[in-house]
């Protein structure tokens, strides 16, 4: 399967509209994002495009409209931007991420435990 290529934050937030409903027209997605965005039509449709050429949007002709479907999944595309992330920030490198976090972040008894499992190997 193609790599995925990397999703702005704005890209993220039309994504997420597909994810919870598609097929949707971008005039439904715009109607979605308004309120909390306030963003102009065009914007949505052209971050709409930069999606159907990234291959993460796919798109069917039904008469006059276009309906516009997520092409590729919420964790594909989470996994895509955590393995950029860590390439960009850490050169690849999981030890330093898992530093990073851990010495910042308080984690709850259960948590570490199944970060303990997950660095043994374990399966849970």
């Amino acid at each position: 399967m193609k790599e995925i290529s990397r999703i702005s934050e704005a890209e993220w937030e039309v994504m997420e509209v597909f994810w919870r409903r598609s097929p949707q027209t971008a005039a439904e997605v715009y109607a979605a994002l308004r309120p909390g965005t306030h963003w102009k039509s065009t914007t949505v449709r052209t971050l709409i495009s930069r999606l159907v050429a990234k291959g993460i949007l796919e798109h069917e002709v039904d008469g006059k409209r276009y309906l516009y479907s997520a092409a590729r999944s919420r964790e594909e595309c989470v996994e895509a931007a955590g393995q950029s992330f860590l390439e960009r920030i850490f050169g690849g490198a999981v030890q330093p991420l898992l530093l990073h976090f851990a010495s910042r972040t308080r984690l709850s008894k259960r948590d570490a435990e199944k970060l303990k499992q997950l660095l043994e190997g374990s399966k849970s």
